[in-house]
């Protein structure tokens, strides 16, 4: 009995890698296919201890090429999609939203087109049923939500408000991916996740920033007054959630995903400050002094927070970790890969691509 082929797209990015890397480990029987185009946040490197695995394939290219993503399907005819490609830096999309457009928009439509296009002997009315061949599992974030205020969750059925280019540009592929599963009765089902956090996070976010500057001495940029409010979700969490709701999701359903964790961004820089200052062994308050307060960012949401108790309730999912643990183990992580960090900040990663396919 042949394999079954599961095309992951964005792999190679910072949630993407977690995920191929627990299906390569955990599922045998599947062979996995990451496709990424390599932009400046993916890197290979952030899979190098799967990267020989006899069910793991990598795969460059862009979802925003039709007729190269149309060729890929006809190719593999792939079983199923992970779809975790994605421009997702909200101060990127401020100053180049077209690059947001094209592939957040033009790039899911895209796989869409090709999904529906290989499945279509497979697709009736009766594609409601719960299958993991020929299902689009799309994953997005709690930011098409909107802003909230001091009080109230995000839930699945919450209307959707975006306020940034990156935001407006997920709201818009998640409504296309349910459209198509309304229309031509694509099996879908998709999530929405609250801000991830933990190892090969690129270090432009918010988390392993403030790591990188603190262990170089360097000012520790925060928006405003550090008021605005977001859930954290450990990433080894959200791939934990990423498999239940692919191998049990029910197919045209959405789950909300979240750490029940909410932090200001000003108590949770003082406490990541704490842990360096225990973990590089400085006096308490050294790191604190590093904190700078910067103009925010234009139309900044002021809280975001979700409620995650359907897939809770339904598939027995919760987060395993309290936020002060797993914020020491991402620290951890961060000290104890010095070299990771210093070719991602240098650019050097760049070449591994090179060095490991030597096909540019």
């Amino acid at each position: 009995m042949s394999k079954k082929k599961i095309l992951i797209t964005g792999g190679a990015g910072f949630i993407g890698s977690h995920v191929v890397r627990r299906f390569v480990t955990q599922y045998p029987g599947y062979d996995i296919y990451n496709l990424d185009a390599l932009t400046y946040a993916g890197n290979l490197a952030n899979l190098k201890d799967i990267e020989h695995h006899s069910n793991y394939h990598f795969i460059k290219g862009d979802i925003t090429d039709a007729k190269f993503i149309n060729e890929l399907f006809h190719d593999y005819s792939f079983d199923a999609v992970i779809h975790l490609a994605a421009e997702s830096h909200v101060d990127r999309s401020i100053s180049n939203p077209l690059d947001f457009i094209m592939t957040n928009i033009v790039g899911t439509v895209n796989l869409l087109n090709a999904a529906r296009d290989i499945w279509k002997n497979k697709l009736t009315s009766s594609s409601s049923g719960r299958t993991e061949e020929g299902l689009f599992y799309h994953i997005s974030t709690d930011e098409v939500y909107g802003s909230l205020g001091e009080t109230g969750l995000f839930t699945e059925t919450t209307a959707y408000d975006p306020r940034s280019p990156y935001s407006a540009s997920k709201a818009s592929s998640d409504h296309l991916v349910f459209a198509y599963h309304h229309t031509y009765h694509l099996p879908v089902v998709l999530s929405n996740c609250s801000n991830n956090y933990g190892s090969h996070h690129f270090p432009e976010k918010l988390i392993p920033l403030a790591i990188n500057n603190i262990k170089n001495n360097k000012p520790v940029p925060v928006y405003g007054k550090g008021e605005n409010v977001r859930d954290w979700l450990y990433v080894e969490d959200h791939a934990r959630a990423i498999d239940l709701i692919f191998h049990k999701g029910k197919t045209g359903e959405k789950y909300n995903v979240g750490g029940n964790n909410e932090w200001k961004n000003i108590d949770l820089i003082q406490l990541l400050c704490r842990i360096m200052d225990k973990k590089l062994k400085r006096p308490e308050g050294n790191s604190a002094k590093l904190i700078t307060f910067v103009t925010d960012r234009p139309g900044h949401d002021l809280r975001y927070a979700i409620d995650s108790s359907k897939l809770q309730r339904e598939l027995g999912w919760k987060p395993s970790l309290q936020f002060e643990e797993g914020l020491e183990k991402t620290v951890d992580w961060y000290l104890a890969n010095e070299e990771w960090l210093a070719q991602v900040t240098s650019g050097e990663y760049k070449n591994y691509y090179r060095q490991q396919y030597q096909t540019l």
